[in-house]
């Protein structure tokens, strides 16, 4: 049976202290709502709601953003879950399938939870997400007798007995779309909090015949984040999870708690990550690649046999070949560097072509921006581009061309040619001398006037 999304983005986030809607914050250097969007997205579904309110003009950009295809809605009122799912039903008007419903701060939810819960649909009308709590604290409680669901209660209408319990609600449901949008019609706000809570479907549920069933997942599959300091430990159970998995994969890490990766950071087996490496978005790393110290890399793609750093920086839109070699204090930009090139030392390398095995000096720069526009450098194969040559683009480089050390080059060199582009030296014997003797006896006289100075 076809599915829908409704996601819940609506909340403002009031203990985060922030001016940014909560769900925009960043786990794995995305927007939380990325990571709900991607998991609801392993059921295939064929609608997808998000239902935003607070930075409704940022969350509809973020979400475009990463799945163009999603509708947004807007939730003006925040009258609680279950009028925020409501304000999705004119968009799933006519659709027949199943309703999922997630939340957008809530990131860590399993592809096999949410099949299971989609296989439970098979049984009961309506499915809800629990978990076992090790601190129950102020979760909703799940009231079940044997394998049925009869009722949820809100931590601050359920009696002392029902805090007792540690079976919790996770506040995901799944529902034919039909039936969802039926029972939350039926919801009121006669409660503690004025609120329309979704939890109530439940009981109405019940009450007219419906089935209603609880799947189970570990608890820390729901971690919900709404302050600081509960995304601070997303981010470590993130980063744990994601570093165990590339050790499982066959990745060899040295001191893995150093290293720090993306949402979709991916890195063959066999590849080699030393300490205090940061991985930002976008960034493939091919079996075999050595990815040394202290290096940034994001949105770039490193192949096999490449060596990266230490102290490197690969930006968007760096592409190595295979065997290349970045070192240390070297930035690669929105640039491709074919097999075997040679990039060892203190270079900036922007808007440009390197061919096979050419070998770029230290302190090498490729001159890309005008201040206006950007413009690229073409390097030809097995070339030797001398220390410090400043590469004014556009300019080429052809074929086993060489540079002199020092020169800059603002016009093309020819295959097999070499470019000097520096002024001739002169050299003035003693001059250093007399220029050091003259400005220690001026440095004397200032001393001394400011001494006499301070004893008038």
């Amino acid at each position: 049976m076809s599915i829908a999304l409704i996601l819940l983005a609506a909340g403002k986030g009031t203990r985060m202290e922030s001016d940014l809607p909560k769900v925009l914050h960043r786990l794995g250097q995305a927007p939380l709502l990325w990571h709900a969007l991607r998991a609801g997205q392993a059921l295939e579904p064929s609608r997808a709601v998000v239902v935003a309110g607070h930075g409704a003009e940022e969350v509809t950009a973020s979400t475009a953003e990463f799945a163009p295809e999603t509708q947004v809605v807007i939730q003006s009122e925040q009258l609680g879950t279950a009028h925020a799912v409501a304000q999705a039903k004119p968009a799933l008007a006519g659709f027949e399938g199943d309703a999922l419903v997630l939340y957008g701060d809530t990131p860590f939810i399993t592809d096999d939870t949410l099949e299971a819960m989609r296989e439970a649909r098979a049984k009961h009308d309506v499915v809800v997400l629990g978990f076992e709590a090790a601190d129950p604290g102020r979760y909703g409680r799940l009231i079940t007798q044997g394998d049925a669901l009869e009722r949820i209660v809100e931590f601050k209408d359920a009696s002392e007995a029902e805090r007792a319990i540690t079976l919790c609600n996770s506040g995901v449901v799944c529902a034919a779309s039909q039936t969802l949008f039926d029972l939350i019609d039926a919801v009121g706000n006669d409660n503690a909090s004025g609120e329309y809570y979704l939890t109530d479907i439940v009981e109405i549920a019940r009450s007219r015949g419906l089935s209603a069933g609880v799947v189970r997942c570990d608890e820390a599959e729901t971690l919900g984040i709404n302050s600081r300091a509960e995304l601070r430990a997303a981010e470590a159970a993130f980063q744990s999870r994601k570093r165990a998995e590339l050790l499982d994969d066959g990745v060899m890490m040295l001191a893995p708690e150093t290293v720090f990766l993306a949402w979709d950071s991916y890195i063959g087996r066999d590849a080699e990550i030393e300490p205090n490496v940061v991985f930002g978005p976008g960034v493939t790393v091919e079996s075999g690649a050595r990815i040394r110290a202290f290096s940034h890399l994001e949105g770039c793609h490193v192949s096999r046999g490449a060596i990266v750093g230490p102290y490197a920086r690969l930006r968007p839109g760096a592409e190595l070949a295979e065997d290349v070699h970045v070192g240390n204090f070297v930035e690669v930009k929105n640039a491709y560097l074919a097999e075997g090139v040679k990039a060892n030392h203190l270079t900036y390398l922007g808007d440009a072509d390197v061919g096979e095995r050419t070998n770029i000096g230290a302190g090498t720069i490729t001159c890309n921006y005008d201040g206006f526009f950007k413009h690229r450098t073409t390097i030809g194969k097995e070339a030797f581009i001398g220390s410090d040559t400043m590469l004014v683009a556009p300019v080429t480089v052809g074929d086993g061309a060489m540079t002199g050390s020092g020169s800059v080059v603002t016009e093309d060199v020819p295959a097999g040619a070499l470019a000097l582009g520096r002024t001739k030296q002169v050299t003035k014997p003693g001059f250093a001398t007399r220029l050091r003797d003259m400005l220690r006896a001026k440095k004397a006289a200032q001393k001394a006037e400011q001494t006499a100075g301070k004893k008038e």
